[in-house]
Formats: structure tokens, sequence, C-alpha cells
């Protein structure tokens, strides 16, 4: 295939052919020793790439793919000339590469042809350029962000193509800093590069997402600032996908030190007021049409996240003392339960599946967590064990023990639920002994739960049933 132009250089005069050895083998195989002369050649036909493709960005001809073909070809030199070299890392920032690739980018996204291949081509090499050249490099981080934030990110972000989205998430990654961060939080556009990273986890394949889920995990989870603003403007899905990446981290997280214990403590309390304002929602479901509720499953997505912070001890004792969370989960728990009452629907006690779509429905388990819940914020803690009992939350409880094909393990939170509501606290113990005596608790259920009722000088008290090997 041959060219009808050639690109000039000070002193030489090659065709593409030529052109594209000459710049590719000597970076590739011996980076480390490269004389700073290829870059400033490098440069100049960067230069000329950005000059005739702003001339031809009007048309789709094949002189402006040839250019784009040459421009991606530039750009995988830059890319791997930077791979764990800071000495060509610094040096290509000083003559301008930066600058120079960043206005690149954002004009091949303008153009007419930006969703064809030999422009995207372009695009992603040009983007991975830029994640090699910020790798560990803070200088480079630094002048990446000042010429492309937040345009270039916002603008990549809202691609179709999976990998310029990906390139655009690892190059976030490797500039965001604490600093940085923060300064997302300064205005409504610096917000969306927040948002535009949430939606990015979404649109991705599950191959490509470990970019935008360390952005989440490794930076905005520690900003509780930042993920209280971003939230409030994420859309229900959104929030669904963040949530999930919250409980992704937490779960695997094991203990948190210093600062960090501070952070996902702030997080646990800012998630706690969310679940308290909107948890009725969940409501919606008790209509088969509204399965797919967002808001709803958004709460579903809240108390799963709650259930996994309660079950670390740091983010359990905020959350013990947070105003009125108890009262509202016990409180959801007995709307729940009456709902399922009063009409078949996926909160009703089922012992044999009659429904398809219940297999899967999304409330599954939803009863059996808010008791997890219950259990966590009573345990060891004898002001909320004594608060269950002033909102009558023990028979509640009980009425629960029991085989639910809606809700799996129900009956072993229920028994979890008790044992921490009685540990220590003789006024719960006696007033299950005395709900068992009058035969509002079922006394098969609580031998279930290792517990049994005794009378011992005129007092009922409660006993627990160890087996002896």
């Amino acid at each position: 295939m041959s060219y009808p132009w050639t690109v000039l250089l000070p002193s030489s005069r090659f065709t593409l052919m030529e052109l594209l050895p000459h710049c590719r083998k000597p970076l590739l195989s011996r980076r480390e020793i490269l004389d700073e002369g290829i870059f400033q050649n490098l440069m100049e036909i960067l230069l000329k790439a950005l000059e005739k493709i702003v001339q031809a960005s009007g048309d789709s001809s094949s002189v402006l793919k040839a250019w784009l073909q040459l421009t991606a070809e530039c750009f995988r030199c830059q890319r791997n000339a930077c791979v764990q070299c800071t000495k060509n890392q610094s040096a290509m920032r000083n003559l301008g590469f930066i600058d120079t690739s960043v206005d690149l980018i954002k004009l091949l996204l303008g153009l007419n042809i930006a969703k064809e291949e030999s422009c995207l081509a372009a695009v992603r090499c040009g983007l991975q350029f830029l994640g090699n050249i910020a790798s560990g490099n803070g200088d480079s981080q630094n002048s990446i962000w000042k010429c492309a934030f937040p345009d270039l990110f916002l603008n990549c972000l809202k691609q179709e193509d999976a990998k310029v989205i990906s390139y655009a998430c690892m190059v976030l990654f490797a500039c965001l800093d604490t600093w940085k961060v923060t300064e997302l939080l300064e205005n409504n556009e610096k917000l969306e590069v927040a948002v535009g990273a949430i939606a990015a986890y979404r649109k991705l394949p599950e191959v490509e997402t470990e970019w935008p889920f360390l952005i989440v995990t490794d930076h905005f989870l520690k900003c509780p600032a930042l993920v209280e603003a971003m939230y409030a403007k994420l859309s229900n899905q959104e929030r669904i996908t963040f949530l999930e990446i919250t409980l992704s981290k937490i779960s695997e997280t094991d203990r948190a030190a210093g600062d960090d214990r501070t952070v996902l403590q702030a997080l646990a309390e800012f998630l706690a007021r969310c679940f308290q304002e909107n948890c009725k929602a969940v409501l919606k479901l008790v209509s088969a049409t509204n399965m797919d509720d967002e808001e709803a499953l958004v709460v579903i997505r809240l108390l799963d996240v709650l259930c996994e912070m309660t079950s670390n001890n740091e983010q359990l004792q905020c959350l013990q003392s947070c105003p009125s969370l108890l009262e509202t989960v016990v409180d959801v728990l007995r709307l729940t339960h009456l709902a399922g009452k009063q009409t078949k629907n996926i909160f009703t006690a089922a012992h044999s599946m009659s429904w398809v779509e219940e297999v899967t429905h999304p409330a599954v388990g939803f009863k059996a967590h808010l008791i997890r819940l219950i259990g966590n914020l009573c345990y060891r803690n004898k002001e909320n064990q004594d608060k269950i009992l002033q909102l009558d939350g023990i028979p509640l409880i009980l009425d629960n023990c029991s085989i639910d094909d809606n809700n799996p393990f129900l009956n072993q939170w229920a028994v979890y639920a008790i044992r921490n509501l009685t540990e220590q606290n003789e006024e719960n113990q006696a007033v299950i002994a005395q709900m068992e005596r009058q035969g509002l608790a079922d006394g098969s259920a609580l031998k279930s739960m290792g517990i049994q009722v005794e009378e011992r000088d005129g007092k009922l008290t409660l006993k627990s049933l160890k087996k002896h090997s």
C-alpha cells in the first residue's frame, strides 16, 4: 500500500512505511538508552499529525485515515517508551507530549468518524500512553490532571467503546490522590467525573471493570463528603452499582486502622441515614408488578451493606449508637411482616415455592436480613436490648421463628437475635419466659433456639439447652 504524502523532518524525508519501524523498534527494545533526539523527532511528527487532522477533520478521506494510523503508531511508541522508565517519562513530559497528546485525543473524539476503528485505535493508544507516563510519576500525574481534567475524562467516560472507557478510568485512577479527590467536590461539572466512574462500571463488561472498581474503593470511599455529594446525583441504578462495589470492599476488609476507621464510620452513618429515609420504598414490592422498582432495590442493597458493616466491630459500635436506626429497622420488619399476612406476596411466609418469580425475587431474604441487623445492633448493647423491649419487638421476632422459603436462614437469624437480646438481660429473658407460659411463644420454637423456660422460686427463667457429648 502506498501513501500520497510524506512527513518532513529537519534533515530527512521519510515515507510512512519507512518512518514507523524507525520510531517503533528502538523504543520497544532499548527504551532505557533512548536519545532525547528521537523524542524530539517523534514530537514533530505528532504535531504534524495534529495539524493535518485538524485540516482534514471535516471528511473521512483515506488521507485522514492515514494520519490517524500514523497518530496511533506515535502513541504506541510513546506508550512503550514510558513503561517503568522514569527517565523517558520525564523527558517526554518536558517536551510537551502530555499536552499535545491530550489535545489530539480531544480532537479525535470530536471527529465525525470517532466511532470508526481507525479513530478508536488512536484514542485507545493515546490513553494508554497517558496511563503509562502517569504510572509512579507524580509530576506527570499533575500535568495530565492540569490539561485533561475534567473535560477529557468526562468525554471519554461517556463514550460507547469499552476500551476507551476502561483506559480513561486507568488514567483517572493513576492521577487521583487525596487532594484531587477533594477537587471533585468543587462544582457540578467536576463531580460528574465521579458519577461517570460509577456509570462506567455499569457499562463495562465484567473483565473491564477493574479500574472503575479501584477508583471507588481506593479513592472515593475514603472521602465521605464526596460519597454524600456523589450519591445525591446518582440514578437509582447507579446507586445500586455503588452499593454493590461498597459491599464487595467492606466484605474483604478485615480491620481498618487510624484514619480509615474514622472514614468507614462516617460512611456507615451516611448509609444508615439513607436507609432510614427511604426504607419504606421496599413495600412497593408487595405488588408483583413492582418487582423491579429501582427505589426498592436500593433499599435492599442498603440493608445488605448495613448487615455487613455491623459484622465489623468498628462499624458496629458507631451504628449501634446511630439515632433511631434500630427503631427504623423494627418498624420496617413490622410493616413487611404485616404486609405478608394481609395478602399473598413476597413477604408472606412460604413453605414451598409456588411462584416461579420468587426464586429470583430481589426481596428474597429481606426479612431475614432485617432480623440479622437487629441481632447485630443488640450485640452486647444493653441500651438497644432494652429498646427492643420498649418497641415490642420481641414478639415480632419470635413470630418469625419459622422456616420460610422466601427468607432463607430466617430461623437461624431469629435464634441469633434472641440470643443477643437475652444475653445478660434478665428482663428480656423474663418477657420471653412469660410469653411461653401464656402460650404467646411457641415452646418448640424456643427449644429450636437452644433455650427452654424453667420456673424457680416462683419466677420464670430461660435456661440454655447445652448438648453434652
